[in-house]
């Protein structure tokens, strides 16, 4: 009995150190996006950080849930202050900061958000669970992580993804479209000289 208890901490502490490890990865790659400041490649560098750490989500929602040992939150210090990190994402994010999305598809109510915003309250959900683990209470950070993306981070995480999907896309294709408009006014034209 008292091994299979072992072998059920260890996959849980190694399941743990994974997740902690992509959360480690997406704040440090969202904080360097945003003091980096390059809007056209911050936004592709957002969309694949922001797809990263929704894998990990998704492997935490697939799980059975976990149970904290207590029935409040152990006091792991003060949260992260976020404020400068939002103020230099909003201005990365320049005039696709604000976007809209539904919130629940099944109750659908669209939603106006800013994307700053949104990315703070994911780095603070995942930060707050990181602390728990760090502290050694790897059963706090599991549930905190799993919690806080089932009502949370994990939507967020979609809304933004689809936003910045959008970004790329209509960069991308109207573009393209742009270059068929010019081709077709070039062909116009040369239709009009030979007519003369």
């Amino acid at each position: 009995m008292t091994d299979v208890t072992g072998e059920v901490e260890t996959i849980d502490r190694g399941f743990a150190a994974q997740i902690a490890d992509q959360v480690e990865s997406f704040l440090l790659a969202l904080r360097a996006v945003a003091r980096e400041g390059d809007g056209g490649r911050g936004i592709s560098l957002l969309l694949l950080e922001i797809s990263q750490i929704s894998l990990a989500g998704a492997r935490l929602g697939a799980q059975q849930d976990f149970t904290p040992r207590t029935e409040y939150q152990p006091d792991v210090g003060p949260e992260a202050d976020v404020e400068e990190l939002r103020l230099a994402l909003a201005a990365l994010l320049g005039n696709v900061d604000t976007y809209s999305f539904v919130f629940d598809p099944y109750l659908p109510e669209v939603v106006e958000s800013q994307l700053s915003d949104d990315l703070t309250s994911m780095a603070s959900d995942l930060e707050n669970g990181l602390r728990h683990y760090r502290s050694g209470d790897i059963a706090e950070a599991l549930w905190w992580w799993q919690f806080s993306y089932v009502s949370n981070w994990g939507n967020l995480a979609g809304a933004a993804l689809n936003a910045l999907l959008s970004v790329v896309a209509h960069d991308r294709l109207d573009v393209e479209l742009e270059s068929e408009q010019e081709q077709i006014e070039a062909a116009e034209a040369v239709l009009d000289v030979d007519e003369d």
